[in-house]
């Protein structure tokens, strides 16, 4: 046992009649998805957690249930060579090569496919790759490898949802006031994807309730007299680590407002990564079902703003609920 009373690995025994086919594939299919090892038909070693012992003997119940029989033991190898043989048959290295092999043949399709499509299959490869994560104990070259071969292609993905991200610049957010900034006309790229519509929200939510909009071709196309977002040379775009949506919340001191803290996170994450946020996939889902639906853009960012209006009415809620 370790320091914490779980096992440094668990050895899963289990025999269960013949006549049990629907069972047996069940029972196979969950020491499959809990990353066993087989060391001979009946017997799976994985190792030890608190976690994984729990999940091991409610399996064992279910088999015995079925009218067959499990045992669940707490094992040692003897010595520490011994230790590195069943280490090694945890390595997936073989595993992220296949899901590699998948994430390079389905990015020779992706230029072909709409925005909710584009979605559809990051959503189905992200639960693949995080599928393997969850069973790959002792992570290696291969983990580290496919992490920087999945930043990649999420970053393809990145760019057909939102041609001409802005690049990152530098320095400070200086500090605007927004009774500054009352009746302008705001212009960023059109077809706006996670962060633009999110910060036109922001401007018209909370900085500037008369703002209008136009949406731009290209960026060279914005004129002289509109305050531009979210693309290179704009008044606000892109600063340091800040996203879009972030740096005009810092701007105009928005920063203090802790539902639109979590929509910043959400928005962050969307747009160039980082923690996962539990909102997050639902979100995407329905702004890429909406573009696809919506063809224009002032229709869109008035249907994203009642998305978004909610969202900051849950996330006061839970402010208000857990005393935040």
């Amino acid at each position: 046992m370790n320091s914490r009373g779980a096992a440094s690995w668990l050895l899963f025994v289990v025999s269960l009649p013949t006549k049990s086919a629907t069972a047996r594939m069940r029972v196979w299919r969950a020491l499959k998805a809990a990353g066993c090892a087989a060391l001979r038909d009946g017997a799976y070693l994985l190792p030890g957690d608190a976690t994984r012992q729990e999940a091991l003997r409610q399996l064992g119940e279910e088999c015995r249930n079925e009218g067959g029989n499990a045992w669940l033991l707490a094992v040692q190898p003897l010595h520490s060579d011994e230790e590195a043989v069943f280490r090694q048959l945890f390595d997936r290295t073989e595993d992220y090569q296949t899901l590699r092999r998948s994430w390079k043949d389905a990015t020779a399709t992706l230029s072909g496919l709409a925005a909710a499509e584009l979605l559809r299959l990051q959503r189905k490869l992200q639960r693949e790759y995080d599928a393997l994560r969850s069973i790959d104990f002792f992570p290696g070259e291969g983990s580290v490898e496919a992490q920087a071969a999945w930043a990649e292609l999420c970053a393809r993905i990145s760019r057909l949802l939102s041609p001409d991200e802005p690049n990152d610049t530098s320095g400070a957010v200086p500090r605007l006031q927004a009774t500054a900034y009352q009746g302008r006309t705001w212009a960023t790229r059109r077809r706006p994807w996670v962060d633009r519509v999110a910060s036109a929200w922001l401007i018209r939510r909370f900085i500037d309730p008369h703002a209008r909009f136009e949406w731009l071709e290209q960026p060279s196309d914005c004129p002289k007299e509109a305050l531009g977002f979210d693309f290179d040379g704009a008044a606000f775009t892109h600063v340091g680590e800040r996203v879009t949506f972030e740096t005009l919340m810092a701007a105009f001191g928005l920063e203090g407002d802790a539902a639109l803290m979590r929509l910043a996170a959400l928005v962050h994450v969307l747009d160039v990564g980082g923690e996962p946020v539990p909102e997050a996939a639902g979100f995407e889902a329905v702004m890429g079902g909406a573009r696809e639906r919506v063809a224009d853009d002032d229709a869109l960012l008035d249907e994203m703003s009642q998305v978004l209006d909610s969202l900051y009415a849950h996330f006061e809620g839970q402010g208000a609920r857990t005393g935040s």
